[in-house]
């Protein structure tokens, strides 16, 4: 799992490197695009998330067949939000103008969008099916096609990005355009597989039913607080994107590249949490309470171990990490400097997902949706607005810097109150077996 999350964050490390060597504006454009596009994806896919749980619980309890009615219901959901969020990702750029981004980047980013909006549907169906393999304990294939997906990517890139074949040079906008043809590989490539593997005993493919409202109800009211969570937690940085968009192509193209990277070393511990839903969630469908607690704080305290090495090797080698990206001095100065600040929360926000993932093995999904709320929304969102935009007068932290400092807070916050939830949560049966019934 941790291998099939790097290889889809390399992916946009792949779309960064290569429109960043095209410009600042291309960088630039691909970035804000990511931004508006990956958050509304996560409240979709989030809902699609609750697979993971109820697949994995009912693997448990030796109940695999039922697991295919999840996923085809999960499957009308899909195509209704991933319906509406592509008429939605064609219509973004008033939200530029509005915001005041720099005027640069608007097209590139908009052009950038509409090709990605192409490959939405075939995605959202990828999640599905990903997550029922992984729900039945089986993360292999999810591994080997988000590799070979990136194996395809990167020469795409190549081709749409700076032209060939008689395809023209697009820049930043070839990127939505390569992405987009993944996608659809993704999709075929893991619907012959269940269809033709052991998970076929789960019947997705025989049978498909009607839409079944209460069972849409049930996982909708499961997986939209873990798609809402994603969004205001992945929102929160778009908005810090937009609000840096003001300062000029150069500060967005420097935060691209530290989000790029704390992104990168984020995939670890998110596999992690992901992991830690589905053993905690096969071993309450197997009634092994005390299992389920162990399994939640292995995936803890290996993903610290995990935040130590990553924030060493950010710390020594930021330097050549934004030369990679950039060779635009401004950009590569600036970039070196948030990069320190991944070293600081790299701590933080490996806990706080982590964690997050192990309450939702208990289909504990509400909590990590308050804590979004008031961490990053009321406490890190305010004052990185207040430092960056110079309200809250912090020497040396004004702009792009004062912004990050805003996010750290979040996360810190975040990640005490959710181990502590954990750490309670875990050890009550009662609360354990309540949600259980959901």
């Amino acid at each position: 799992m941790i291998l099939t999350q790097l290889s889809q964050m390399g992916m946009g490390v792949a779309d960064t490197i290569m429109a960043g060597r095209v410009s600042a504006a291309d960088l630039a454009g691909v970035a804000l695009g990511g931004n508006l596009f990956w958050p509304v994806l996560l409240l979709i896919s989030g809902i699609i998330m609750s697979i993971t749980p109820s697949v994995s619980q009912l693997h448990g309890a030796g109940r695999q067949k039922e697991a295919g009615k999840v996923v085809q219901q999960a499957l009308w959901i899909a195509a209704i939000g991933g319906g509406l969020l592509t008429v939605v990702l064609r219509n973004v750029e008033p939200i530029y103008h509005l915001v005041g981004v720099d005027p640069l980047a608007i097209p590139i980013s908009v052009a950038y969008l509409k090709a990605l909006s192409w490959g939405l549907l075939p995605l959202l169906g990828y999640f599905a099916m990903r997550y029922l393999c992984e729900g039945m304990s089986w993360a292999l294939p999810a591994m080997l096609i988000a590799f070979s997906g990136l194996m395809l990517k990167i020469p795409l890139n190549y081709l749409f990005i700076y032209g060939g074949f008689g395809i023209p040079a697009m820049g930043g906008e070839g990127c939505g355009w390569s992405s987009a043809i993944v996608m659809w590989y993704e999709l075929i490539a893991i619907s012959l597989l269940v269809a033709f593997s052991r998970i076929k005993v789960t019947g997705v493919f025989t049978h498909f039913a009607k839409p079944d409202f209460t069972e849409i109800k049930r996982l909708v009211r499961l997986g939209l607080p873990i798609g809402a969570t994603m969004f205001l937690e992945f929102s929160m940085f778009s908005v810090v994107t937009l609000l840096i968009g003001r300062l000029g192509v150069d500060a967005v193209a420097a935060h691209q590249i530290a989000s790029n990277v704390g992104g990168m070393t984020f995939m670890v511990p998110l596999a992690l949490g992901m992991a830690a839903s589905i053993r905690v969630g096969f071993n309450v469908g197997s009634n092994d309470l005390p299992g389920a607690r162990l399994s939640g704080w292995v995936a803890i305290n290996v993903s610290l171990a995990f935040a130590a090495i990553a924030a060493v090797g950010v710390f020594f080698s930021r330097d050549f990490i934004a030369g990679l990206y950039s060779t635009e001095l401004p950009v590569l100065i600036l970039a070196t400097d948030l990069l320190l600040f991944i070293v600081v929360y790299q701590f933080f926000d490996d806990a706080q997902v982590t964690a997050t993932g192990a309450l939702r093995g208990f289909k504990d999904t509400r909590t990590p949706l308050w804590v979004a709320i008031f961490a990053y929304w009321f406490i890190g969102l305010p004052i990185g607005i207040a430092i960056g935009s110079g309200w809250l007068p912090v020497d040396g932290f004004q702009g792009v810097r004062g912004y990050w400092v805003g996010l750290v807070v979040g996360l810190v916050v975040a990640s005490v109150i959710l181990v502590a939830r954990f750490r309670w949560l875990s050890s009550e049966e009662t609360r354990i077996r309540e949600f259980a019934v959901r």
